[in-house]
This record gives structure tokens, C-alpha cells and sequence, in this order.
């Protein structure tokens, strides 16, 4: 097929290049735009942003061999995520080999039965998508495989496996109505009470899960007419099909123990995150225990344990690689000193709008510091104080801010290439980024239109 003949989306470059483009692209910025900085106080042990105190700064443009320097610094950075990904890994491999995992899968699919495999992507997508609104993001990073075993036992690819449980948990991590890291904090920074406004956040966030569950379905039916056409034609699917027919599947007293064991780990692994503080390096340790009692107890010898981690590495090692990669975005941004720049000048532009256009606008601004600032917690205490008091002047009341803050940083994390815990998720059910923005991008602009939508009700009410 030539160049001319080829669609829009199989135009899309490969994930390597795209986040080379924009290391570049952050590289180059760093000489256009002026270095500059808000003053920071301390609030709550955590830098919050002092509104009105943007100062250019001596510029500190990023040189030819600094932006090679970004990416192993990029990696040293987002070590804890990177060994997550290893770790996730390992301890799927080693359920893998014990065909714990694929026995279970196979008995599930035999019991609801072929002919339910519509209802079954339906419940699981909003399964899924519960589990970003309630537990949060990389802490799932162990549950994306089995979506991948299920899609491939009910004859879906790897893609509709990403669109079950990455594209689910996106949604409902990024328009959760207690989303800790956006609302929490920009609600914290808002002098609102915590979590407030739920009800119209969590319509938004249901009406959102409903089309991406109609979205995987849709996608669903048209593979099955025509799997040549599906989006994950020719990836990997190793060791993640089921290995012959659905009516022989069983579940032995061995295969109970590891998904015993894989409960428990699950259950204290939630626990220490809501009660006791822990975070990426506390599960990256939960997951390797599992993956020692699910060997110990399937009786694999210290070889065999050792083979099936090396070679579960090995699997997860270019999604851990992507990580690191897309966090050299970050370095150069603070390399350059221009992520204050950017906020500054993104509010600049938000002032003398009408109200609505405000709104959107800002819903908009915050999806274009998304891709540069990551991070949701982050991104709000960069952002929101500056942002917050521009809202009152426009008119918007803060509640509205926050929505709107929320909606341009949770919905483009479906595609921001810079953002480490989508392409974690992704690499563990083996979904190469360019083809998953190949996949999402429709359903991306269908949430941002149906958010706005959302936005204007907001405003039009006096959302408070």
C-alpha cells in the first residue's frame, strides 16, 4: 500500500519515534520559550504554586548532548515504575507456567458459555473500569493479562484486551469522582470540601464507561467478521491463549492454591495502599512474594523459576524500556526550567474569554500541560493555583475549575505517550502504543465532546 492510499491512523508513526519526537520537539521549546518560575510555598508538606509570582529566570536552554542525557536520567527517574512493570511480569509469568491462570479462564468461559462473550466484554469493561475508580491506576497493573487471556478464550484480540482493562481503568482513574490525586488535591487547593460535586462526576464517569463498553463491543463484532481487520493482527498472543478447547478446561486443587495465593496478595496489597501508605516499591515487593509462593506451591524447582523469570523479563523488558523513555519528556522540561512557562502563558491565554469558552478552553489547557506534566497531583499543584483565581474572575465557580481541570487531564491520558503508568499497562498485554492510538483516538474525541457537554451544564448551573 503507498503512502497517499494509506488512512490517517496507519499513518501513525511507530511508539519509539513518536516519543523521540517529542523529546525533540521539548528540546527545541527550551530555546524558543523563555526559562521562567512561580515562587512555591508549602502547604501540607507539598509545593503549592504562589498565584502572581511568575518571573522570567536566566535561560537554560537544553543542549544537543543534555537531550541524550534526559533519557538515561528519564530512566532514573521512573525506576519504582519501570521495576513495576518487571515485577508485574514475573509474577504473571510464573501463574502463567503453572496454567493456573489459563485453566481458570478456560473453566469461566466454559460455565457462562461462548454465546454470552458480548455481556462478558460489557462487565468486564465496567469491572474494570471500577477498579480506576476505586483502587486507582498502576496498583491494577497486575490484573491487564488476564483481560488479555479472556479477550484472545473468547476469540477478541490483544487490542480489545487493552480496551477492557487499560481503556477502562483510564477512564474511570481519570473522571473518578474521588480521584484522590485530581479532585482530592485541586479540591484541597480550592478550599472545597473533599470530593464534592460527586453526583455530577460520577454521571460523567458512568456515561463514560457506558460508550467505552459500547466501543469494545462494536470493535468486538466487527474482528470477529473479519479478524484480518482487527487492529492486533500479528501480535504476540504467546502463552497467553488458551492451549486447546474450551470444554476440557478444569481447575485443579493446585491451580485453586495460586489463585489463593494471587487473591491474598491482591487484598493485602489494597489494603497497604488505603491504610498504610504504600505505593510502587511496597507492590513491586507484594508481587515478587506471589510470584515465589505461586512457584513454591505448583512444585517448580529453582531452575524452572529461574528460566520462566528471565524469560518473563524479557517479555516485559520493552514496555519497562517505554517507561523510562517517555520520562525523559519530564527531565527536559525541567532541565529547560519552561513547565512554569507553559502554565503561565496557557493562563495568559484563558483571560478575557466568555465564560463557556473559558470552560472548554480550560479543559483544553490542561490537555496540553497534561502531555508535558504527567502527573495528576502534579499537574494540579502547577496548575490550579493559577488557574483557581483566573476561574473567579472569569466567572466560573470553582467547582467548575476543578471539573474542568479534571476532564482535560484524565481523558487525554488515553493518549499521552509521556504518561508512564498507560504505557506499563499497555506492555502487559503486549499493545504497541501507536496501534492503541490507532484504536482509542475516536473514543477519545467522543468522551471530550460528551464532557464538554457536561461542562456547559456545569456552568450553565452554577455547579457548586
Amino acid at each position: 500500500m503507498t503512502l497517499s492510499k494509506k488512512k490517517w491512523h496507519e499513518r501513525i508513526p511507530h511508539s519509539v519515534t513518536i516519543l523521540f519526537g517529542m523529546i525533540v520537539f521539548v528540546t527545541l521549546l527550551t530555546h524558543l520559550l523563555p526559562a521562567g518560575s512561580y515562587e512555591r510555598i508549602l502547604v501540607d508538606g507539598r509545593n503549592r504554586v504562589l498565584p502572581g509570582s511568575y518571573q522570567i529566570i536566566a535561560p537554560t536552554p537544553v543542549g544537543f548532548l543534555d537531550m541524550f542525557m534526559a533519557i538515561p536520567l528519564g530512566f532514573k527517574s521512573a525506576v519504582e515504575i519501570i521495576f513495576i512493570v518487571l515485577a508485574g511480569g514475573i509474577m504473571f509469568g510464573i501463574m502463567e507456567r503453572s496454567k493456573a491462570i489459563e485453566n481458570s479462564v478456560g473453566t469461566l468461559v466454559k460455565r457462562l458459555g461462548l454465546d454470552k462473550k458480548y455481556l462478558i466484554v460489557v462487565i468486564l469493561t465496567f469491572v474494570y473500569g471500577f477498579l480506576g475508580v476505586a483502587v486507582g491506576y498502576e496498583n491494577n497493573i497486575a490484573l491487564v493479562p488476564i483481560a488479555a487471556i479472556i479477550s484472545l478464550a473468547l476469540g477478541g484480540d490483544l487490542i480489545l484486551a487493552a480496551g477492557i482493562s487499560v481503556g477502562a481503568m483510564t477512564v474511570g482513574f481519570g473522571l473518578s469522582p474521588i480521584n484522590p490525586y485530581t479532585v482530592g488535591t485541586g479540591q484541597k487547593i480550592a478550599e472545597l470540601p473533599l470530593f464534592s460535586g460527586a453526583v455530577l462526576r460520577s454521571v460523567l464517569c458512568f456515561s463514560s464507561l457506558t460508550i467505552m463498553a459500547y466501543y469494545n463491543v462494536r470493535y468486538f463484532k466487527k474482528i470477529l467478521k473479519n479478524p484480518e481487520s482487527g487492529l492486533g493482527h500479528g501480535l504476540n498472543e504467546a502463552g497467553l491463549s488458551l492451549s486447546k478447547g474450551v470444554s476440557e478446561y478444569t481447575v485443579s486443587f493446585n491451580n485453586w492454591l495460586v489463585l489463593g495465593i494471587f487473591i491474598v496478595g491482591l487484598a493485602v496489597s489494597l489494603y497497604g495502599v488505603f491504610n498504610l501508605e504504600w505505593y510502587i516499591n511496597e507492590l513491586s515487593a507484594i508481587f515478587l512474594m506471589v510470584a515465589l509462593g505461586c512457584g513454591l506451591v505448583s512444585r517448580m524447582n529453582a531452575d524452572t523459576m529461574s528460566e520462566t523469570l528471565l524469560d518473563s523479563v524479557a517479555k516485559a523488558a520493552p514496555g519497562a524500556f517505554m517507561v523510562g523513555y517517555a520520562t525523559s519528556v519530564k527531565v527536559l522540561l525541567e532541565m529547560g526550567n519552561i513547565g512554569d512557562t507553559l502554565s503561565f502563558h496557557l493562563s495568559e491565554i484563558l483571560q478575557g474569554l466568555p465564560v463557556y469558552a473559558a470552560a472548554i478552553s480550560m479543559s483544553l489547557s490542561q490537555s496540553v500541560l497534561n502531555f508535558f506534566i504527567p502527573s495528576g497531583s502534579g499537574q494540579a499543584l502547577a496548575s490550579l493555583p493559577v488557574m483557581i483565581p483566573l476561574g473567579d474572575v472569569l466567572g466560573l465557580t470553582r467547582q467548575t475549575s476543578i471539573l474542568a481541570f479534571q476532564i482535560g487531564d484524565g481523558v487525554t491520558n488515553l493518549i499521552n505517550p509521556s504518561l508512564g503508568g498507560l504505557i506499563a499497562m499497555l506492555s502487559m498485554c503486549r499493545v504497541p502504543l501507536d496501534r492503541w492510538l490507532r484504536f482509542i483516538f475516536p473514543l477519545v474525541l467522543i468522551v471530550l465532546l460528551l464532557s464538554w457537554v457536561v461542562l456547559i451544564f456545569a456552568v450553565a448551573t452554577g455547579y457548586n
